[in-house]
């Protein structure tokens, strides 16, 4: 399966100047843990809960004056949308990370997520497992 299949299409993005406030704030209202953070038009950057909570309020520092551009992950690590899942959960393995922007060239298409990842997987195996046991035995398995 691909990324593109799998990822999530509606991305929460922000300017690297937006304040941390602001960024948060959109983040909880789309219900997203992260945010992609552009800078004239194109990915740099990824801001994360964990950004927020480490990077910002764990250093004492002023959500109302700093910047997406200070303290987001970067560089952005990324994925082709025609990258298959397993692929993906290897650069996310590389990298440390639990989401990946999907990129190619400039254009953002959107994230995937660990959590996509396995839940995706889970399925394709579950129906080849399906598919060799009905080969295997010649009857019908639910």
């Amino acid at each position: 399966m691909r990324v593109s299949e799998a990822m999530k299409r509606d991305v929460v993005t922000i300017d690297e100047d937006t304040t941390i406030v602001e960024a948060s704030r959109v983040m909880r209202e789309k219900g997203e843990g992260c945010a992609i953070v552009m800078r004239e038009g194109k990915p740099v950057g990824m801001l994360t809960e964990r950004d927020v909570t480490w990077k910002v309020v764990g250093e004492g520092l002023d959500p109302n004056s700093v910047r997406a551009g200070e303290v987001m992950s970067t560089p952005l690590v990324t994925v082709d949308p025609d990258a298959d899942l397993v692929e993906a959960a290897k650069v996310m393995e590389k990298h440390k990370v639990r989401r990946l922007a999907v990129t190619r060239g400039d254009t953002l298409y959107g994230v995937i997520r660990a959590v996509d990842i396995a839940r995706h997987l889970e399925d394709y195996l579950d129906t080849e497992v399906r598919r060799i046991l009905r080969s295997a035995f010649f009857f019908p398995v639910r």
